[in-house]
């Protein structure tokens, strides 16, 4: 599970977040929408530990991360925007690497084996990374979660730039993800995405959650309607379908 609990954030005089209370258990997907700037990759930050927070608490399996970094990302997986992967090595050993690193290296059948289960094509398992598509990346990604075994998944704009069909198929891996009880934290700009995949909605604006609804409580044209109106005052707008 993961929490967040009166959490905030400054960078020097600017507040990245204030205040933030929101919670994930297992099974569910929130995803967090907003502008740049809004305190979503913040968010996501600070549960991976890269940051310290400046008032409250982040928590994740009922574990304070302040001072416990190392045993709270035992529990986590992270997938960023462009996943840092090894481009020289292959699918198979990247997701080897990645796992080992965790203390529990795949052997070969069980790591091709996971690579499918993502859906990776047969043929690019033992080509270079350097050849993949992004959505290639992000599904050694997922599988990388799952040879984890980790109970949190966060994802920092994850489907920025794939085209439908991996947008598609990344989402079908979600909810596989969710079907096996993983709590998943999705900082996205994606409002079909959003509405598609998760499970509970945030809209952020200026480092506040402004609004947190369940996603099967608003039609896709209410959630528009909605973030549109949110992000008004700011003078732009960044929607995306």
């Amino acid at each position: 599970m993961l929490e967040a609990i009166n959490l905030s954030k400054s960078y020097g005089g600017h507040q990245a977040l204030i205040d933030l209370n929101l919670s994930v258990a297992p099974g569910e997907v929130f995803c967090l929408l907003g502008a740049n700037g809004a305190g979503k990759t913040t968010t996501i930050n600070l549960f991976m530990g890269f940051i310290q927070p400046g008032a409250g608490y982040v928590m994740v399996n009922n574990l304070d991360i302040t001072g416990q970094s190392g045993e709270t990302r035992k529990h986590l997986a992270y997938i960023p925007e462009n996943l840092n992967l090894y481009g020289n090595l292959t699918g198979l050993e990247n997701l080897q690497f990645f796992a080992g690193l965790g203390g529990d290296k795949p052997d070969k059948s069980s790591a091709e084996q996971l690579l499918r289960s993502v859906g990776l094509q047969s043929d690019a398992v033992q080509k270079r990374v350097s050849q993949y598509s992004k959505g290639m990346r992000q599904k050694v990604g997922i599988a990388i979660a799952k040879a984890k075994q980790a109970d949190n998944l966060l994802l920092d704009e994850p489907t920025s730039g794939l085209d439908p069909q991996a947008s598609n198929d990344f989402a079908r891996l979600l909810q596989d993800m969710r079907q096996n009880n993983v709590a998943i934290l999705m900082a996205t700009h994606d409002l079909f995405r959003a509405k598609d995949s998760g499970t509970h909605i945030g809209i952020m604006k200026a480092g506040k959650l402004i609004h947190s609804l369940k996603s099967n409580e608003i039609t896709l044209t209410e959630l528009e309607h909605l973030y549109l109106e949110t992000m008004k005052s700011e003078g732009h707008v960044e929607v995306s379908h």
